[in-house]
């Protein structure tokens, strides 16, 4: 039996996705010596990887370029959206008060980041 491809980027994937959201798109040589201080791979494994995320549409390649640039198919912002949705979907039965209350619970929190949080909490009940 086949074995099912996930639509969602493996922890190495999500790491050339890192590379290309901060440095933006590159060329294959330039995603490689980047990802070698995450994880050592042959060049040649590297340029596979970007193939099987281009047919998992996680990145666009400019064919006109040489050469070839990769860029992600898909903003920074709303791949953590959607990896977070399909965690609180997956793990806390579709809620994001469970999943926050756990969070707040399993690391401190900077001042600074409760203040975050107190503010948008802010937000969202004058929206509603």
């Amino acid at each position: 039996m086949a074995r099912h491809t996930s639509l969602q980027p493996t922890e190495v994937e999500l790491q050339i996705l890192r590379i290309l959201w901060d440095d933006g798109p590159s060329i294959a040589r330039h995603i490689h010596d980047s990802l070698q201080a995450f994880k050592q791979t042959t060049y040649s494994t590297t340029v596979k990887m970007l193939s099987v995320m281009m047919d998992k549409g996680l990145l666009k390649r400019d064919e006109n370029a040489s050469p070839l640039v990769y860029r992600p198919a898909v903003p920074q912002q709303r791949t953590q959206k959607r990896m977070l949705g399909d965690l609180i979907d997956k793990v806390y039965d579709g809620s994001a008060a469970a999943l926050m209350m756990h969070a707040l619970s399993s690391k401190k929190a900077t001042a600074e980041e409760l203040q975050e949080i107190r503010d948008l909490l802010d937000q969202l009940e004058d929206k509603s």
